[in-house]
């Protein structure tokens, strides 16, 4: 079983990303309200991928991608950023950081499934 880990302060957006993401096979989902609570559930088992907001309180996301790249254990853990900003400068910072992928809000759940898909495809190819 592939755990998701989904981190976004709005309950509403992370039920949003579950529900387009449902359709992934052999997935079960994990959840956080911001990037402390992102990190204390990377320590619970094994992601397969995080989607993850930048704007949240307690820990940005970017401090967050920082914390992955930084520790082996979750380096390699592919990242699709889901934010609101849609500047060339967010979108740089957060590559820069260590997204292995961009998407702005409003997302088109389509899309969010083709790249989760893609990346956990990606990552089954290197196992």
């Amino acid at each position: 079983m592939k755990r998701l880990l989904i981190v976004d302060d709005s309950p509403t957006m992370r039920r949003m990303v579950i529900a387009s993401l449902r359709t992934i096979a052999g997935t079960e989902f994990t959840e956080a309200g911001n990037g402390l609570e992102a990190i204390e559930k990377l320590s619970l088992g094994s992601v397969a991928l995080m989607v993850l907001d930048l704007n949240m309180p307690d820990m940005h996301g970017l401090d967050v991608l920082q914390f992955l790249r930084g520790h082996a254990p979750f380096k390699d853990i592919p990242v699709i950023v889901l934010t609101t900003k849609d500047d060339a400068v967010s979108r740089k910072s957060a590559i820069d950081a260590g997204a292995t992928s961009y998407l702005t809000k409003p997302f088109h759940p389509q899309t969010l499934l083709e790249n989760a898909t893609r990346l956990l495809e990606s990552v089954k190819a290197r196992s």
